[in-house]
């Protein structure tokens, strides 16, 4: 006696039922297990590629707008120039004593010391003394602190002391401390050499 294992002497569609049993059972079971791995590398990628078209999209409309930019950038180098000369970031000593010799000198006056002092540390700029003494007339010592008023550079004028001198071309003596100011950068604060 000889025991059927197979789907002989059934109808046909029970076959075909069973064949597609099994499909579905295998395409179900390759969904699941290989291309649901692929699903999210592909919703992976996907979000990858909106963050990417957003960054490209950021990047364009910052060039459309980077000749505005630049133009804001020109416009704050320009306004940096301007206040570096009212509060310049290095001493300049030599042009400093350079133009008060040209104004002394134009002023009839006789240059007899300056002497310029340590820096004083404020919040954001160092303050930076100056004593000088000269001798002259009082009406061209009045124009010597007219023309260092129209500096670019903020200079004050403190402990002013006159004294009359006897006789000669020269009818005063004045003794002041003139005081400008630097912007506080650290490589200001070392020392520098004095003519």
């Amino acid at each position: 006696m000889a025991i059927e294992t197979g789907l002989e002497g059934k109808p046909w569609y029970v076959s075909a039922s069973i064949a597609a049993v099994l499909l579905i059972v295998i395409i179900f079971g390759a969904n699941y297990l290989w291309f649901k791995g692929m699903k999210r590398d592909i919703a992976s990628k996907e979000t990858q590629l909106v963050d990417l078209d957003r960054q490209i999209n950021e990047g364009r409309a910052a060039q459309q707008r980077l000749p505005q930019f630049r133009e804001e950038v020109r416009g704050l180098e320009l306004e940096l120039d301007r206040l570096l000369r009212i509060l310049p970031s290095r001493r300049n000593t030599e042009d400093l004593l350079r133009r008060l010799r040209t104004l002394t000198e134009q002023g009839d006056f006789s240059l007899l010391s300056f002497n310029p002092r340590s820096l004083s540390p404020r919040d954001f700029y160092l303050e930076w003394p100056i004593q000088i003494r000269l001798n002259g007339t009082y009406h061209n010592l009045a124009l010597f602190f007219d023309r260092i008023r129209r500096f670019a550079r903020i200079i004050n004028i403190e402990d002013l002391r006159l004294g009359a001198l006897g006789g000669g071309h020269h009818s005063l003596s004045a003794t002041f401390t003139m005081k400008t100011f630097l912007y506080n950068e650290p490589e200001d604060l070392e020392p520098e050499a004095t003519p």
